[in-house]
């Protein structure tokens, strides 16, 4: 009887489980283990002296540039891992983003337990393997949190219209102020509530309008806002955002605040005497939009201040919040950065002191961000029929995010958004990234797209996602360099 064929050597690609260490190897799959081992598979593999974790992610022939005699093999197999479909949508994913990395997707996409039925959780969750996936649903889709902040940049709504698209899935976006991104991509499958039923949903908006008022010589504590202050039967929050904020220019003479011509965005004054947008790169002479002067006045509120100033307006303490704040006092007023809308609870009252830094910043999504600020203050308050108000001090009482709270559309601001970015050139029309870094500028460089330098590095920008992800993923990184690349940036 002639003995059975050796079967043929099979080599398994390995991607390690650490962090910074982007690599693949190749191993011998032993033949106890050929029957376990998958596209997928979480295996034990040594390297460097130590074994570690690691997902296979190719099976097949020996590679004729390694000879088999030179592999190591697998040490173990620990457990079923990601479906070679998540694997794939992995492969999308960093290439949709800009990394030749899959090890940050298939952390996402390898939780501790398989999942058979219903999926509940924050953006990981749209990693979450899930066998006959049937539909997606991202709830709160205009919320900053579903986008991962460490690079690569991946966000959960553009993952789970992908993922649902591969399986064949029905996706669902829910929000109640649907950012540019998602009502481009919806098109005409948008639905809406009726106008009575957004109408009950959103507190009642009262907005100061603060245009009569000197802008250099103005306290933040308004007439308005006192009465709510000196309520004892009131817990009232009051939001200001300073750090990472632009500073806001006024003219001394007709008190206009100073918008880009472009965009609309909040100016700064460069170092040579000029007006600066940042959002844009625009540049103008120092002088007033509306009356021609060129004397201005810059306002720079700051919260320290402002708690003085509020508990010698309400004669009781007040509670400072800001993100480094680690245990929170007990209290009826409290004032900080926009932390504070999400450490306290039970609130009848919330106050947004300086909104126009919001509505001015020189960021892309600013409208958005400032639109999703105040529907998180209005589910702390609670809706109009309970008493939720949303007070907001402004010198731009006409301005679109405003004028959609207060008659409860969102849609008005979308229609401006997708009108502007499709103007400028911004997402969801084109793709856009943010490369910071010593180096960004010899990066974005050598990826053949145009760019804009920015006082951290750089914005490059592309036709589409798969244009610029092929493009920052192909560019070699400068020798030495630690180069921070923000597919999509929130904040730029």
């Amino acid at each position: 009887m002639n003995p059975a064929p050796t079967p043929a050597p099979l080599v398994a690609r390995v991607v390690p489980d650490l962090t910074g260490l982007d690599k693949q190897f190749d191993y011998l799959v032993p033949a106890s283990l050929r029957d376990r081992i998958a596209v997928g598979s979480l295996v034990r593999v040594p390297l460097h002296g130590r074994r570690i974790g690691g997902w296979v992610v190719a099976l097949g022939p020996p590679d004729e540039a390694m000879p088999v005699e030179r592999l190591v093999e697998i040490a173990k197999f620990s457990s079923v891992g990601p479906s070679a479909a998540m694997l794939e949508l992995a492969r999308w994913a960093a290439m949709r983003w800009g990394a030749h990395r899959l090890r940050p997707f298939l952390v996402a996409a390898s939780p501790p337990a398989m999942v058979v039925a219903v999926v509940v959780g924050g953006r990981s969750a749209v990693w979450a393997p899930c066998p006959h996936l049937h539909s997606v649903v991202v709830l709160d889709e205009h919320d900053e949190s579903l986008q991962e902040e460490r690079t690569p940049t991946w966000h959960a709504r553009d993952v789970a219209i992908e993922r649902a698209a591969r399986a064949g899935a029905a996706c669902v976006l829910v929000s109640p102020i649907p950012t540019a991104t998602a009502l481009r991509w919806a098109g005409d499958r948008v639905v809406e509530p009726s106008v009575s039923d957004a109408v009950a949903g959103w507190p009642f908006i009262d907005i100061f309008d603060r245009t009569d008022e000197e802008p250099w010589k103005r306290s933040l504590v308004s007439s308005a806002l006192i009465r709510h202050l000196r309520d004892a039967g009131q817990r009232v929050v009051c939001v200001i955002n300073t750090a990472g904020r632009a500073r806001l220019l006024a003219c001394r003479s007709c008190r206009a605040l100073q918008r880009c011509a472009r965009c609309d965005a909040a100016v700064s004054q460069s170092d040579d005497g000029r007006l600066l947008c940042r959002r844009c790169a625009t540049i103008r002479p120092l002088v007033c939009q509306q009356c021609g002067s060129s004397a201005m006045a810059v306002v720079k509120p700051g919260v320290t201040r402002l708690r003085e100033e509020l508990e010698a307006a309400a004669g009781r303490p007040v509670v400072s919040v800001t993100g480094d704040t680690a245990e929170l006092p007990i209290g009826d007023l409290y004032v900080g950065t926009e932390a504070v809308l999400h450490r306290v609870r039970g609130v009848d009252v919330v106050a947004f002191l300086d909104f126009d830094a919001e509505l001015f910043a020189p960021r892309y999504r600013a409208a958005e961000q400032a639109m999703a600020l105040l529907v998180r203050a209005g589910r702390l308050v609670g809706p109009r029929r309970g008493g939720g108000r949303v007070l907001v001090q402004t010198f731009a009482p006409q301005h679109e995010v405003l004028q959609a709270a207060l008659f409860a559309d969102p849609r008005r601001v979308a229609i401006s958004e997708l009108a502007r970015r499709r103007l400028l050139g911004l997402p969801p029309f084109r793709a856009l990234a943010a490369v910071e870094g010593a180096a960004a500028e010899e990066f974005v460089t050598a990826t053949g797209l145009e760019y804009a330098t920015t006082a951290k590095g750089a914005l490059v920008r592309a036709d589409t996602w798969e244009a610029l992800g092929q493009a920052l993923a192909d560019t070699p990184r400068p020798k030495g360099s630690r180069l921070r690349v923000e597919v999509d940036p929130p904040r730029q």
